[in-house]
């Protein structure tokens, strides 16, 4: 698996571009602008670009879409709920509903229903790594100040995406935290809102 970290964007936000090495076929995860650096390292990899993941429907993580998708033809990818709250006229082409797959070459992403942020954030997981837009920060956790949040349910999908391997990579989706990536051990030891949701675990 190829992955490219790319901070895009006014916000600090993570945009990843996920490869296979064998067929470079590539997924990219929250396009939040700078489409053309994404571009650039697309081709310095010499990969095609055949999804556009949106964790949520948050301007921030969407800014790119039309771009992308105009010089790709890449299919864009969202779960149904934030489907139906993102403004504008370009909607999902692969509207995610309930829990599935997404095949890039040959590397199998989970999509896992991860509600909380808003009401269709997911994350990704493939081979140890898991994308996870705004359910989970390097040290934090997403708002539910917005539309569409909600605590209670945030805390339930942090608890969830902690029963995943402990040495699991955490790629969050922005740079806010003391380093760009994490794991889910390390997440469960450190994380400033562990206790308040339920999945502390002391060293």
């Amino acid at each position: 698996m190829i992955i490219k970290q790319l901070l895009v964007g006014s916000w600090d936000v993570f945009c990843y571009l996920v490869g296979c090495k064998k067929t470079r076929e590539a997924v990219v995860i929250d396009p939040g602008g700078e489409v053309d650096r994404i571009l650039e390292a697309a081709e310095k990899e010499n990969l095609k670009i055949r999804y556009i993941v949106n964790t949520h429907f948050h301007g921030d993580h969407t800014l790119g879409n039309r771009e992308l998708k105009e010089k790709t033809g890449a299919l864009i990818v969202l779960h149904a709920l934030d489907d139906d709250l993102l403004r504008g006229p370009l909607k999902a082409d692969i509207r995610v509903t309930g829990e599935t797959t997404l095949k890039v070459g040959e590397i199998v992403f989970q999509i896992l229903h991860t509600p909380g942020h808003s009401p269709g954030g997911i994350c990704l997981y493939a081979q140890g790594n898991l994308f996870t837009g705004d359910t989970l920060f390097v040290g934090d956790s997403g708002r539910t100040d917005l539309v569409g949040g909600h605590r209670p349910t945030l805390g339930a999908s942090l608890r969830r995406l902690m029963t995943l391997p402990e040495e699991t990579v955490v790629w969050p989706g922005h740079d806010y935290g003391p380093s760009p990536t994490s794991t889910i051990g390390r997440e469960k030891r450190t994380n400033i809102n562990a206790k308040e949701y339920g999945f502390y675990v002391e060293d």
